[in-house]
């Protein structure tokens, strides 16, 4: 049985490509003809309280006879931008907005959608339609269909601490879509960009998103703190990190998004302020997930940095947060060799399809394995119980039936990590094979997970659990 999802990652989905057919709030509708040449026409509309993003999408006929309708958007103080006929779709909100458009607040009041007729001919009438959305528009997925699709969860560009070389060779603050080319070179499906309590990188994330069409792009930040830092992903709008931990993640998941403790384990210093976890009075249950694997940690202190122990001690609890990686990457030259360059760790998520609400739902639900030392895409494991995989819930009495599948480490181990140790015998493993074994945990809840060293016993492959009750 699929673990539940406890909230529908509703706001994930933000910078996608084209906008797919969605109930809109308002439809406004009518014709232009010859009497509107070389004019403008206004069509105001009503925006309530409470709306933090915008979304229009624009249609029209008679284009075959050289009617040509161009877009604008103006609200209650003056114009929002102009996209003339350079786009059919567009979206506005506090923090980011479609080129040829301005991002900032959605203020309540009349708004008017502004049409410009630069040519229609005599005797011909258009019909237009223009579908506005109070939110999200519903976006179309880079990929459609059920696969492991592999990404980064945690990196910094300009917007925060994320510097790289110039074209002079001078160190500056790295632009966006460098650590998107390092992405995209890494092989990586998608990417969460999560500079230090910023959203600006948004608005670039939107601008580039039809660019890089093969690279999903999420909307991130690392919401830093005196007491922990956490990345959020799939929310744009406003969060309050100066003060209570539970009120973050309440708002984040008020907004739709997932809420993550970043490298709980490391320490808190001048090298490295708040790095640790230690939120006093923090609800653990309102920890979606925990990055087990930091690529930074990983590079300064190897194995050691791994947060394995601290997240163990959630799932003894009874807690099910799911076990994610990032590279916490701040310099896409890195190579790729290196721990903490983009794509290592790698997150590998199993998804209904490529697109922010399909990725973070598939973390939600803990379908997820992390490379510890990303890079190789042929390193895998699984774990699966009849029709239950990594995540899951299974129910049963006596003994459970477990199957881990292991590639691209040949010569390696799988360390037990379980409230209840499985007693097989642990041989080195081949190139790429099924292990099967007859788990009895007892009764009660319980969870079962492996991590996987490589022959010279370093960690490079880390699954999530499978949970018995």
């Amino acid at each position: 049985m699929m673990k539940s999802l406890m909230r529908l990652v509703c706001a994930a989905a933000l910078f996608s490509g084209a906008a797919m057919a969605a109930q809109p709030d308002l439809v406004l509708t009518g014709e232009v003809s010859y009497a509107n040449y070389n004019t403008y026409v206004e069509l105001p509309f009503a925006v309530p309280e409470g709306i933090d993003r915008l979304s229009v999408a624009f249609s029209y006929d008679g284009a075959e006879q050289r009617t040509t309708i161009d877009l604008g958007l103006a609200d209650p103080h003056g114009m929002r931008g102009w996209s003339g006929g350079n786009k059919k779709s567009f979206t506005v909100s506090a923090t980011d907005a479609t080129p040829s458009y301005q991002p900032g607040p959605i203020e309540p009041g009349e708004w008017r959608l502004i049409l410009g007729i630069p040519n229609i001919r005599r005797g011909v009438t258009s019909h237009y339609r223009a579908e506005i959305s109070f939110g999200q528009a519903e976006v179309a997925p880079l990929k459609t269909g059920y696969a492991w699709y592999r990404g980064d969860l945690h990196m910094h560009t300009a917007h925060s601490d994320g510097f790289c070389l110039s074209r002079g060779g001078q160190k500056v603050n790295c632009p966006v879509f460098r650590t998107i080319e390092a992405a995209e070179a890494a092989g990586l499906d998608f990417i969460a960009v999560s500079d230090h309590n910023a959203t600006t990188q948004n608005q670039d994330l939107r601008e580039l998103q039809p660019f890089f069409d093969k690279t999903l792009l999420i909307a991130g930040r690392e919401l830093t703190t005196f007491h922990g830092h956490a990345n959020e992903w799939g929310v744009a709008g406003p969060v309050e990190f100066r003060r209570d931990a539970n009120l973050m993640a309440d708002q984040v998941h008020a907004q739709g998004g997932l809420f993550s403790l970043n490298h709980p384990n490391a320490p808190t210093g001048e090298a490295c302020m708040g790095c640790g976890w230690d939120a006093a009075g923090f609800d653990m249950v309102k920890a979606d997930s925990v990055e087990v694997a930091n690529g930074g940690g990983i590079r300064g202190a190897g194995d050691a940095a791994l947060a394995v122990t601290f997240w163990r001690s959630l799932l003894d609890r009874g807690l099910t947060p799911t076990a994610v990686g990032g590279s916490d990457n701040h310099d896409p030259d890195l190579p790729v060799t290196t721990s903490g360059s983009v794509g290592s760790p790698t997150t590998v998520v199993y998804a209904s399809e490529l697109s922010a609400r399909g990725i973070l739902a598939g973390i939600k639900a803990g379908h997820v394995f992390v490379q510890i030392r990303g890079g190789d895409p042929s390193r895998k494991v699984e774990l699966t119980s009849g029709k239950a995989m990594m995540g899951d819930h299974v129910k049963a009495q006596g003994a459970v039936p477990v199957a881990i599948h292991v590639a691209g480490v040949e010569g390696g181990k799988i360390e037990w990590l379980s409230d209840v140790p499985p007693s097989e015998a642990n041989s080195p493993l081949g190139a790429d094979e099924t292990r099967s074994l007859s788990w009895r945990p007892g009764s009660g809840h319980h969870w079962l997970a492996v991590l996987v060293r490589d022959k010279d016993g370093q960690a490079v492959l880390l699954s999530n659990p499978i949970y018995v009750d």
